[in-house]
């Protein structure tokens, strides 16, 4: 399978039941077609805690249940881990980056990280190459699964941290040219967050907090773990064993951040309706085509996002999942339609949360 970027050289998961909701007063009376599909949708994750959030035009439906009690902070307040979705964050950042002049998605990862390098690349892997996935890296450092294999369960990105993503993207042998295959790697975009700090010469925490989290003002977002009274609690596959906060490790830029589901609408209606906005250049960028692959070229993606045609315009997407919890993110300007789905159980690869998720905006 080949790919052609462009000239920007950058899990459908079936249990249903009726479980009880908790969904808090929304901004807007909201019309009770909304509310039944929300709940609907809520009804059908079979999870300790689901929450269902969207804004139609700047109206907001937040709905929330779960198969567990509610919890003492409600579940519209808590923090949810975005796992991969983040992704969506670290490429509106490039894209901010790029647009102001600050770097070239061109510049070679490696002469970022190890100036010595600069000289003695003849088909470098670009920052563009690391955030659409075609820098031929695969999906987890070489030595990652030994290392990890001890908390396989509980914290493995924690045993891995910055230095050995850099260390072994800089001693990494390439076995295709960058460029020409696409390949999903959460390597490549931990890559990408350090380059992008060494270009700055700024933390990771601190490039994506003054370039994206502050201008768009994400208040309740988080890149590190809080407590009960901030984060939700995830859970493994059986839906009552839980997980530990995520300690991301090295991978920063890959999975780190965590929301609350109106920061989230808050995020998702920037892109809908970028104008007027600090980062107005980013956020058109972001929506626009630089990648099409298989066959037939049907799939279609972004700096940050996947596009799938609607009837009337694109849908934008991404999912996400941690030990314990999963994240859908999506928008369709067609329909002035956002959605942020969260909740606090990892499936196992034919349930329904990803599916729902994706009915619920697809039908909007």
């Amino acid at each position: 399978m080949t790919t052609r970027p462009a000239p920007w050289p950058g899990d459908p998961l079936g249990v249903t039941g009726p479980f009880p909701f908790d969904g808090p007063p929304t901004d807007a009376a909201p019309d009770g077609e909304t509310v039944r599909r929300l709940d609907a949708a809520v009804g059908a994750v079979d999870a300790p805690d689901v929450v269902f959030a969207l804004s139609r035009h700047g109206d907001r439906t937040v709905r929330c249940g779960g198969t567990a009690p509610a919890p003492p902070v409600p579940r519209h307040r808590l923090r949810y881990e975005l796992g991969s979705a983040s992704k969506t964050f670290t490429g509106l950042l490039l894209a901010h980056l790029t647009r102001t002049g600050l770097l070239s998605a061109g510049e070679p990862a490696a002469a970022l990280l190890d100036p010595a390098r600069r000289a003695r690349q003849d088909e470098p892997i670009t920052l563009a190459h690391l955030i659409t996935h075609t820098s031929g890296l695969p999906a987890l450092p070489a030595d990652f699964f030994v290392r990890a294999l001890p908390a396989w369960r509980t914290d493995p990105y924690a045993r891995y941290p910055a230095e050995r993503v850099v260390d072994a993207f800089l001693r990494h042998r390439q076995r295709r040219r960058p460029g020409t295959r696409w390949h999903y790697s959460n390597f490549g975009v931990a890559v990408l967050g350090h380059a992008l700090a060494a270009a700055t010469a700024t933390p990771w925490d601190d490039l994506l907090t003054a370039h994206v989290l502050r201008p768009l003002g994400l208040g309740d977002t988080a890149l590190s773990p809080g407590g009960p009274d901030t984060d939700a609690t995830g859970h493994r596959r059986d839906g009552t064993t839980p997980t530990p906060g995520l300690t991301i490790g090295g991978f920063q830029a890959a999975g780190a951040v965590r929301a609350t589901p109106h920061d989230l609408l808050t995020f998702l209606e920037a892109h809908l309706d970028p104008a007027g906005r600090s980062l107005t250049a980013a956020l058109r960028a972001v929506r626009r085509p630089v990648l099409r692959r298989g066959l037939g070229h049907r799939h279609v993606h972004t700096v940050a996002w996947f596009q799938h045609p609607m009837e009337h315009g694109p849908m934008y997407f991404h999912c996400g999942a941690t030990l314990g919890q999963q994240a859908f993110l999506g928008f369709r300007p067609d329909t002035g339609t956002a959605l942020a789905a969260l909740c606090t159980r990892r499936f196992r690869a034919r349930d329904t949360f990803v599916s729902t998720a994706y009915a619920v905006l697809a039908e909007a």
